[in-house]
C-alpha cells in the first residue's frame, strides 16, 4: 500500500513562463513559425512518477547523502520545464507523484494510479521489471530513471520500458574507451562485496574485452568489520598489489570504501570506476552547451546540485513534453506514437540530439567521466566510429543486445 501522506500532485502555472522563455524558445526553434503561435488547447496530460524509497548506507569519510528527493526534484523541473514550453501551444502537463517505502507493495501502487499511460519509474531493477509485466502496464509507457541494469536493456527488456538512465555498460565503455585512448590499458581490479559491486565489475570486464583493454588481475575487498577510514594506509596495500598495471578500477557502488582507495593503492596509479575518474550521466561540473542554464534552474528549485538520476527524472518528463510539442496535442496515444517514431531527437543539454534505441528502449546519449572537480572528457571518445551513430558505440549495440520486444532493427 502506499504511505500515508507519501502521495501528492504537482503543478506548474504560467507564472513560470517568463523566466524559462530562452528554454522554451530553444525547443520550439525547429517548429514552423506558422504552428508554433497557433494554440491547439487540449485537456492536461498527467505524468505519473513512482518512487520505491530505498535504504541507503551511511556515507564514507562525512560526505554528503543520497538527497531524498533525488529523482523527483528533476522531475518536477521537467514539469515546469515542459509547461514553459507547452504554453506556446496551449499544451498543459501535471504530475501525480507517489513515493512507498521499503517493503510496500509497488504493484498495488501501480494499480491504484488514476492514469498509467505514462509513468516516470525511480526503482529498483526487480520493480521495474515486475511492474512492466503487469496487465494493467500493457498500455504504459514507463520510463525507468534510477535501475542502471543492463539486463533490462538484454533479455530482459520490455516493450512498453524505456531507458533514460544509462546503463551500466553504457558507462563501462565511456571509461574504457577514454582508458584505451590514452593507452592506459592494462586494469587491476578491486570489487567490493554487494550485488551491485559484481555487476559493475563484470560491466567493466565486458568493456575491456570490447575495447582492448585487459583486467591484469582482479581483488575482492569487504569493508565489513572495520573503519577503512584509519585503516586505509594498511587496508588496501595487498587488494591492490599485482602486475604491472596503469589504472586502479574500482567496483563499489554503494560508496563503502572506494574513495579511500585514491592515494592508498600499493602503486601511484590513478583510481578510475564507481570512485575516481567517474563516468556518469551528469554531474556537477557539467556547464557546456548551455548545461549551465539547466543546473542553475534546478539549484533554484533543489538547493542543492543535479544528479544522474534527477537529470533522468528530467529527461523522461522533457521527452515526454517534447513529443506533446512536435505532434501539438496531449492525447496521450498520439503523444506515444510521437515519442516512438523513429525520428523522435529531444535536447538534453549534452551537445547532440538524443534518441531512443529501436531494439532496446536505451535512450542514445554521451557520458561524462567526472573527477569531482571538474569534466574530464566525454564520450564517445575521438575516434570511435559507428555505421549508425558514435552513439551507439557505448552499451549494447543491436547485434550485442538479446531483447526481442521491439519490432524496429534500425533508428
Amino acid at each position: 500500500m502506499v504511505s500515508p501522506g507519501a502521495r501528492r500532485v504537482w503543478t506548474c502555472g504560467r507564472s513560470l513562463a517568463a523566466l524559462l522563455l530562452p528554454f522554451a524558445f530553444a525547443s520550439l526553434a525547429q517548429a514552423p513559425a506558422a504552428e508554433a503561435v497557433t494554440p491547439v488547447a487540449g485537456p492536461p496530460l498527467t505524468i505519473h512518477y513512482l518512487e520505491r524509497r530505498v535504504e541507503r548506507p551511511v556515507p564514507l569519510n562525512n560526505e554528503d547523502p543520497i538527497p531524498d528527493d533525488e529523482g523527483a526534484k528533476g522531475v518536477e523541473l521537467g514539469l515546469r520545464d515542459s509547461n514553459a514550453t507547452g504554453r506556446f501551444l496551449g499544451l498543459s502537463f501535471g504530475l501525480d507523484a507517489s513515493v512507498i517505502e521499503p517493503g510496500d507493495d509497488i504493484r498495488q501502487a501501480f494499480r491504484d494510479l488514476a492514469d498509467r499511460r505514462f509513468v516516470v519509474l525511480n526503482a529498483p531493477a526487480a520493480d521495474v521489471l515486475a511492474l512492466a509485466d503487469l496487465p494493467e502496464a500493457r498500455g504504459s509507457v514507463l520510463l525507468n530513471i534510477a535501475a542502471p541494469d543492463t539486463r533490462l536493456r538484454d533479455a530482459d527488456c520490455r516493450r512498453n520500458l524505456l531507458h533514460v538512465l544509462p546503463s551500466r555498460a553504457m558507462l563501462t565503455d565511456a571509461l574504457v574507451q577514454l582508458l584505451a585512448f590514452k593507452r592506459w590499458s592494462r586494469i587491476l581490479l578491486v570489487t567490493g562485496p554487494a550485488p551491485g559491486d559484481a555487476l559493475y565489475a563484470e560491466a567493466l570486464k565486458r568493456s575491456a574485452r570490447k575495447f582492448g583493454a585487459r583486467i591484469v588481475v582482479e581483488s575482492r575487498y569487504d569493508p565489513q568489520g572495520g573503519d577503512v577510514r584509519d585503516t586505509a594506509l594498511r587496508e588496501f596495500a595487498l587488494p591492490t598489489r599485482g602486475p604491472e598495471h596503469d589504472v586502479v578500477a574500482v567496483a563499489d557502488e554503494a560508496g563503502a570504501f572506494g574513495a579511500s582507495l585514491n592515494y592508498n593503492t600499493a602503486a601511484p596509479r590513478p583510481v578510475v570506476g564507481t570512485q575516481g575518474l567517474s563516468p556518469a550521466a551528469w554531474g556537477r561540473p557539467v556547464e557546456a552547451w548551455a548545461a549551465v542554464q539547466l543546473q542553475g534552474r534546478f539549484r533554484k528549485i533543489a538547493g542543492r546540485p543535479m544528479r544522474p538520476v534527477d537529470w533522468a527524472g528530467w529527461m523522461a518528463v522533457h521527452a515526454i513534453g517534447e513529443a506533446a510539442v512536435k505532434a501539438r496535442s496531449t492525447d496521450p496515444a498520439t503523444v506515444r506514437a510521437a515519442l516512438a517514431a523513429p525520428g523522435f531527437e529531444v535536447g538534453g543539454f549534452k551537445g547532440r540530439p538524443l534518441s531512443f534505441r529501436a531494439w532496446d528502449g536505451q535512450l542514445r546519449q554521451p557520458v561524462f567521466l567526472l573527477w569531482p572537480g571538474a569534466v574530464t572528457a566525454t564520450a564517445p571518445i575521438e575516434g570511435y566510429l559507428h555505421h549508425r551513430t558514435e552513439l551507439d558505440t557505448l552499451g549494447l549495440d543491436e547485434p550485442e543486445s538479446a531483447c526481442r520486444a521491439f519490432s524496429g532493427t534500425s533508428g
